[in-house]
């Protein structure tokens, strides 16, 4: 049994925590959860507008959200958190806490987080719905199937991919070059014997045997494009946009051409509409996409957010993993695209973390360790520096554990003051509202200032090499971007196609500034190896895959799943 098992939306926290002996999942099974008519009255969401999955679950129609599109905008709050360590840090239940803290304090407030993905699941421990009390409910049902959006992007992918290796079959009237398919398959699980595989094997009745792959659901394109897709003719728009392939004189090949956009609109028609849940406190919360941001752009959809925006005076946000990446993507690709300006950022860090950091192994961590904190803490400046290039306020909020001592929670504190910042504690785990209170009480009066001067890092008119190298350098801490020719070409070629204003989606590990996932603290003087480059056209940036990050993760040596069952009673165990 686990004391304290929060979630990340990559799934990577399951942390001890103060002594409830309550697992996640028995603490959400006791929610007193409202039925989901009345989580839309605190938003103004009528019956009518909402489309029920059961009596907890909802989607918010269209005619809705287009109806609320001239009211104006509440204040965005993002949450972030510093490089993820196997201590843990709660950036979700960070997020869930926070939002059920403003409303605590009277302040209209919703939450936007991701969809779980089924692989980490599995996999990892993981999920996306928070942890111990700061959560939102159904839970089983988030770290599940949910309202089957994921299966519908893994659909609507299938089908392009269909449809392509079709078109060559009966005659490949689109002349595409067979070596040149760089539409890649999908599937919702961790598989890493599908990363390349041959496809059209067995004769001529199969078609033409070709190399392919399959990368996971959320780092496929259509994944990104309707987390920033307005509506459903944006998204038929981009679903079009989409290259596919390539013909031999390298021109490409748009899913338009293989008339594959309308069909796949179709499919994803419910699933571009957002999800309305609630936390354990019966707060509206809108659950909507699901994109890494370790491989892909890590932040939920503009809709949810934009909605949201339209329907509280705070949206709580959050975006994947560490500030490097989250952040990053949220700054210089979701808002540059959807016109959004955070008010306020919320750092998470944990004094585990920053003694993990400091160099104190895992089983040492329940130890008093001040020097550590102190030497960890690099890690947590390297983020606050790079969130206030962005012109944005920046407030950490310690994650507090049973194990944290006065010492080493005022050392995190005065390091954080040194910096320029301020650091609050917050117990929202354990005590939900009542222990994030004092955090959404500080961060409500930041957002309401004024203060934010929000801007992107880089400018659409660098060239794409540019960009990776401004990314690399002013986030990562890189001395240089190793990319060879061929790379540096294509990037050239899509800037002469015409796609040289797009923002960049770095692809590379988590645990790290750096590419080495195991180069913890704040490293300088590293490189950032480049090894591949994906135009994404329709969602509208260049993937940047750096070092040894896989789109197609494995399991772990011994996956979640072997723990997952079902109890004499019907009830899941073993999912977090």
């Amino acid at each position: 049994m686990q004391p304290h098992a929060g979630a990340t939306g990559e799934g990577r926290l399951g942390v001890p925590g103060p002594m409830s002996y309550k697992t996640d999942i028995e603490i959400a099974r006791e929610a007193k959860k409202k039925p989901i008519q009345e989580i839309g009255t605190k938003l103004g969401i009528s019956s009518d507008d909402l489309l029920p999955y059961g009596h907890d679950k909802a989607k918010v129609s269209q005619d809705f959200i287009n109806s609320v599109q001239g009211r104006d905008n509440g204040k965005l709050i993002l949450v972030t958190a510093i490089n993820p360590t196997p201590a843990g840090e709660g950036k979700t239940t960070t997020t869930v806490g926070l939002g059920d803290g403003l409303n605590r304090i009277g302040k209209n407030a919703c939450i936007c987080i991701r969809e779980a993905s089924l692989g980490p699941n599995f996999g990892m421990k993981g999920g996306a719905a928070g942890g111990g009390h700061a959560q939102v409910v159904p839970m089983e049902d988030m770290n599940l199937h949910f309202t089957g959006d994921f299966h519908a992007i893994t659909s609507a992918h299938s089908l392009l991919s269909a449809m392509i290796d079709n078109h060559i079959y009966w005659g490949n009237e689109l002349e595409i070059d067979t070596r040149r398919v760089v539409w890649r398959r999908v599937v919702d699980m961790n598989d890493r014997a599908l990363r390349q595989i041959n496809v059209s094997l067995g004769g001529v009745a199969n078609g033409f045997p070709r190399e392919g792959g399959f990368d996971i659901t959320v780092a496929s394109e259509v994944m990104a494009i309707l987390c920033l897709a307005r509506d459903l003719s944006d998204l038929e728009q981009r679903l079009g946009d989409m290259i596919v392939a390539y013909r031999r004189d390298r021109s490409p090949v748009y899913c338009r051409d293989i008339k594959a956009q309308g069909a796949m609109t179709v499919l994803l028609k419910d699933a571009m509409q957002p999800n309305l849940v609630q936390t354990l406190e019966n707060n509206p919360a809108f659950v909507h996409g699901g994109p890494f941001a370790n491989i892909a752009h890590g932040c939920n959809s503009v809709i949810a957010t934009t909605t949201a925006l339209k329907c509280a005076d705070y949206v709580v946000t959050e975006a994947g993993f560490g500030a490097d990446l989250g952040a990053e993507k949220f700054m210089n690709i979701k808002c540059r695209k959807a016109g959004l300006a955070p008010d306020c950022v919320v750092l998470v860090a944990t004094v585990r973390a920053m003694k993990m950091n400091g160099g104190v192994a895992k089983a040492d961590l329940g130890a008093e360790n001040v020097d550590a904190v102190q030497a960890g803490c690099a890690n947590l400046g390297r983020h606050i520096g790079n969130l206030k290039s962005f012109g944005v306020p920046v407030v950490v909020a310690v994650n507090h554990f049973v194990t944290d001592t006065d010492a080493e929670v005022q050392a995190v504190k005065d390091y954080v003051v040194s910096q320029g910042s301020e650091a609050i504690v917050s117990r929202h785990w354990e005590l939900g509202s009542e222990g994030s209170a004092e955090l959404a009480t500080r961060v409500a009066e930041i957002a309401d200032s004024g203060v934010s001067q929000f801007a992107p890092l880089y400018s659409d008119d660098l060239t794409l090499f540019e960009k990776i190298e401004r990314v690399a350098k002013s986030i990562y801490r890189a001395d240089e971007v190793l990319a060879d020719a061929k790379i540096r070409n294509q990037l050239k070629d899509w800037e002469d196609q015409g796609y040289g204003k797009l923002p960049v989606c770095m692809a590379k590990t988590q645990y790290s500034f750096s590419t080495d996932p195991n180069l913890r603290g704040a490293p300088t003087g590293h490189s950032v190896p480049v090894r591949e480059v994906r135009l994404s056209a329709g969602a509208g940036f260049v993937v940047v895959i750096c070092g040894e990050i896989m789109t197609m993760p494995g399991l772990p040596r011994s996956p979640a799943a072997e723990a997952i069952q079902l109890n004499d009673a019907g009830q899941i165990e073993g999912l977090f």
